[in-house]
């Protein structure tokens, strides 16, 4: 039955509501852009702020979320615990060479964008000024380039400290073995 209302993903709004409370707080963390009080996750997923709370302190004792001291405390998303967790993540799911043939791609990528555009970073190419110069290129063509430029440098960045993190375990595995 195709319209079943477990067809699907939730929608947005209750996209955590079948979890349990630890996962409707981590998934609300996970969508959260700035600072939030224990009491706003828990009116967020309905639950008691003071289960919120002993999660929100769990999880910052992780380094998931950073507390925020203050009257109220407040918790926010802490991205360089997800920065890590991704490198550790590709370290540990790809092998050295898997890992140096993506770095080298994403550099070739990089380097046809700043030959393309003639600058060394996407902040430095002004969109506008392309787009005035050029006959059969658009704004939107333009500012795609620009992002998936953007995502190449940030994936080489990654992969790059996935290697190096694989190279150096692999050293030291030759090294003890």
């Amino acid at each position: 039955m195709a319209d079943s209302p477990t067809d699907g993903p939730p929608p947005f709004e209750d996209a955590f509501s079948g979890d349990d409370v630890e996962q409707q707080i981590y998934g609300t963390v996970l969508q959260t852009r700035e600072p939030v009080t224990a009491s706003a996750i828990a009116d967020q997923i309905d639950c008691d702020p003071k289960t919120a709370r002993k999660y929100l302190n769990w999880f910052a004792d992780l380094g998931i979320v950073t507390q925020h001291d203050g009257h109220p405390v407040t918790y926010e998303r802490n991205d360089a615990y997800f920065e890590w967790r991704r490198i550790n993540q590709l370290a540990a799911r790809h092998s050295l060479e898997e890992l140096q043939q993506r770095v080298r791609t994403l550099t070739t990528t990089i380097k046809s964008y700043e030959d393309e555009y003639d600058v060394a970073s996407p902040a430095d190419v002004d969109a506008l000024a392309v787009v005035e110069t050029s006959v059969d290129t658009s704004i939107d063509d333009v500012y795609s380039d620009l992002a998936d430029w953007m995502t190449a440098r940030q994936e080489r960045t990654r992969y790059e400290r996935a290697r190096q993190q694989r190279a150096g375990a692999t050293d030291h595995e030759q090294a003890s073995g």
